[in-house]
């Protein structure tokens, strides 16, 4: 049996899915772009700003879960320009301090127009 995870501290979901999914041990999140769900607005113009919404979007679902940072075994990392790495990893790295496996790809569009987007898979034991 599948168990939804949703939380208003992180942005509702913007179309037909669920914050984050719980499949037995494993949870499985949704992308997270930076909307203050405070404001439902993207806020931030830069992509450490972005980047760290994002990232407290994420600790939003993972604390609404019962986990935290360090439970997350997998991360997918989606970035509007490549160039944005490094200053994207200077972010990321504050918050997955265990270093999980991860894939950081640029794509052409994310929603609403945004920097960046995260993914993650964490195991709740």
């Amino acid at each position: 049996m599948l168990k939804k995870i949703s939380t208003d501290k992180a942005p509702a979901a913007i179309g037909p899915y669920s914050q984050a999914v719980i499949a037995g041990d494993m949870l499985f999140a949704s992308g997270q772009i930076p909307i203050n769900p405070a404001t439902g607005n993207v806020e931030a113009t830069d992509i450490v700003g972005q980047a760290e919404q994002s990232m407290k979007n994420v600790g939003a679902i993972l604390e609404a879960a019962g986990v935290s940072y360090d439970n997350v075994i997998k991360t997918t990392c989606f970035l509007a320009d490549i160039a944005d790495f490094a200053a994207f990893n200077e972010v990321y790295a504050k918050y997955f301090t265990q270093n999980p496996a991860r894939s950081c790809v640029a794509v052409k569009d994310l929603p609403k127009g945004v920097l960046c987007e995260v993914e993650v898979t964490a195991y709740l034991k």
